[in-house]
């Protein structure tokens, strides 16, 4: 029989190793597709999956966390019927950050047996979803597929209250999880004469874009001595009337400049709405986010295990790649997907290949000595010891450790829509047809001189000669859920862009792929 279209929607919510979906009207357009009735669902389904060898899920517990998204307390609810309906024991862990949710399962006393967080990450208001996790990390594609599929046979079977049931334990974790992260700033800085306060005298300042970040300030920094005057937008509303909470966004980390530079700050540090990824702003407003980011945290972690590998999505720049082989380290530029990059990087260490650190261009970074875990918080501590460390050895300041990093001077993303119901398939189809063009000879009928990348474990990354010792690159590949081919283009010099977007756009109108949409490509060089 026919799956229901309820079934069917419930199915869609898979987004990769998470759920996601829309939450709550308020946008025009779009429908919701995850309401508390379908929380149930999953929460049972979660519960069910974490009981998935015994005959029930009576004695497991599951702590709910959330960000501030005005759908969060509803979806929670939901989920807590669904689970206590299953056999379980909830806990609510109020309002909560990713990596927390996660610790939750590790930390002594805590432990529990699974843990949820609410979280639709940097999406708009309307939006929410949910990730999962168990002491083992989060789970992967094929477990939140299975959950999903159970979750759409309960819809459809219909039936259950999404009230909260009565009993549900309050006990907020973010607490818990602040001390644990004073403690590794502590050891870290090592002060001889302030081991208690080791931040006093810095100044640091945080954006929290009005999600869950907020608790940094009093929770952390405060505890340990910063003067953090001039933080901003800590209260947590999901609204987020200021700016998204988005380390990546344009608007956001100029926020955060403005901050450090009123406040003549040391340091800045922007989240994202549930702390898995963060970014910073040195003393003279330098943002370092993205290739910055990586670079600023390969020079930390290739100083406490030279020689070893850092993995990194397809799209970092050729100066990043530069920097991490200049500072003795390995590069293995690998997949876009934050799970993809970790999970390449805990393959490695299982196979002996030292890798500290796996981190993609967005600001999502795991380290090895902290559970292969993507958590801002933490990468924002390491940056924070290794401020201070810099200041009392009186060493340059991390800012100027990234004067060294080779930036391009031009850079843009494109999508090319495909209208092919076997998207994939299509898409793959065009990148063998680049392949083809640009592995024949050196010197190319549609472009210029250039050759194929020698690690190209996602789509087709071509090198471009741009002469005087300059070279470009362009990325194609395929996205890694929707019918889209992402373009991405950088360049040394001057007009670059324009000129490989150009020739791509040439060549791909001569190839006749009608159901690729390249109209984005040709505005690069047409305007």
């Amino acid at each position: 029989m026919r799956a229901s279209a309820d079934a069917e929607r419930v199915r869609r919510l898979q987004n990769g190793s998470d759920v996601r979906g829309v939450a709550m009207d308020g946008v025009e357009g779009e429908a919701v597709t995850l309401d508390a009735t379908t929380a149930r669902a999953i929460g049972t389904a979660f519960a069910e999956w974490l009981a998935r060898d015994e005959s029930s899920a009576q004695g497991k517990t599951i702590g709910v966390g959330r960000d501030p998204r005005l759908s969060g307390e509803a979806l929670r609810d939901g989920m807590f019927a669904g689970m206590v309906e299953a056999g379980a024991t909830v806990v609510d862990m109020g309002l909560a950050t990713t990596p927390a949710c996660f610790m939750s399962c590790v930390t002594e006393g805590v432990e529990y047996d699974g843990a949820v967080m609410l979280t639709a990450s940097h999406l708009p208001f309307n939006r929410n979803g949910m990730k999962f996790f168990t002491k083992h990390g989060g789970l992967d594609k094929p477990d939140i597929k299975e959950i999903c599929a159970r979750a759409a046979e309960l819809v459809e079977a219909g039936g259950g209250d999404a009230k909260a049931p009565a009993g549900v334990t309050s006990a907020p974790f973010l607490p818990t999880y602040a001390v644990q992260l004073c403690e590794i700033i502590r050891k870290g800085v090592n002060s001889k004469d302030n081991y208690e306060k080791p931040l006093s005298g810095m100044k640091i300042v945080v954006d929290a874009g009005n999600g869950s970040g907020g608790f940094f300030v009093d929770m952390v920094l405060n505890q340990l001595g910063a003067d953090t005057t001039g933080s901003q937008f800590l209260d947590p509303d999901g609204n987020f009337p200021n700016h998204s909470p988005n380390p990546e966004d344009k608007a956001a980390m100029e926020a955060g400049v403005r901050a450090v530079l009123n406040a003549k700050a040391d340091l800045g540090i922007v989240f994202d709405t549930d702390v898995d990824r963060s970014a910073v702003i040195d003393a003279s407003g330098k943002e370092i986010n993205r290739n910055k980011l990586i670079a600023l945290l390969s020079e930390i972690v290739l100083k406490e295990t030279p020689g070893s590998t850092i993995v990194t999505d397809s799209v970092t720049s050729d100066g990043l790649h530069k920097f991490i082989i200049d500072k003795g380290g390995k590069h293995l530029r690998f997949m876009r997907g934050y799970k993809n990059v970790i999970n390449k990087g805990k393959e490695l260490n299982a196979s002996g290949v030292d890798t500290p650190l796996m981190i993609e261009t967005s600001g999502h970074g795991a380290m090895r000595e902290n559970y292969d875990l993507d958590d801002g918080a933490y990468l924002a501590v390491k940056i924070i010891i290794e401020a201070v460390r810099r200041r009392n050895a009186k060493e340059p300041s991390i800012g100027q450790v990234l004067e060294s990093l080779e930036e391009p001077l031009e850079e843009a993303e494109v999508r090319l829509k495909i209208s092919d119901p076997d998207f994939k398939e299509y898409g793959l189809n065009v990148i063998e047809s680049l392949l083809a063009e640009v592995n024949d000879t050196v010197e190319h009928s549609s472009f210029g001189k250039c050759r194929p990348a020698e690690d190209n474990y996602e789509g087709l990354r071509v090198c471009v000669d741009e002469g005087n010792g300059k070279q470009g690159w362009f990325l194609l590949r395929c996205s890694l859920h929707d019918p889209v081919m992402v373009l991405n283009f950088e360049s040394q010099v001057e007009g670059g862009v324009r000129v490989m977007a150009e020739e791509f756009g040439t060549w791909i109108l001569d190839q006749n792929y009608d159901k690729l949409d390249c109209s984005s490509v040709h505005e690069l060089y047409s305007n």
